[in-house]
């Protein structure tokens, strides 16, 4: 309920009240290769999004299969940090796993 705060005028002014949308959130995904070890990749989303060893696993049988997997679904700065630092860690391992971000 809004309350009418001052008179302008004789005229009945009430505050406006505006809605805010959500942020955007965007799909974290790890793109399939055909160098990066399947028990790489389960370890990736499990130690980067917590994934069990069967939600990983079904997760890792997606990029396989269809060549893309869906990690996670974050707000903008957390997914672009989940990306960051999964490639981060496939380089050091010497891997050429993908991960991007698109927006949900």
């Amino acid at each position: 309920m809004t309350m009418a705060t001052r008179h302008q005028d004789d005229i009945l002014t009430v505050p406006k009240v505006t809605k805010q949308k959500p942020p955007p959130l965007f799909k974290v995904i790890l793109l399939n290769d055909d160098y990066t070890p399947m028990d790489f990749v389960v370890h990736i989303l499990q130690a980067y999004f917590g994934k069990t060893v069967e939600q990983a696993t079904r997760i890792m049988l997606d990029v396989h299969n269809h060549g893309r997997g869906v990690c996670g679904i974050y707000p903008s700065d957390i997914a672009a940090t989940k990306v960051a630092q999964v490639v981060n860690h496939a380089r050091q391992h010497q891997h050429p796993l993908q991960c991007v971000m698109e927006e949900n």
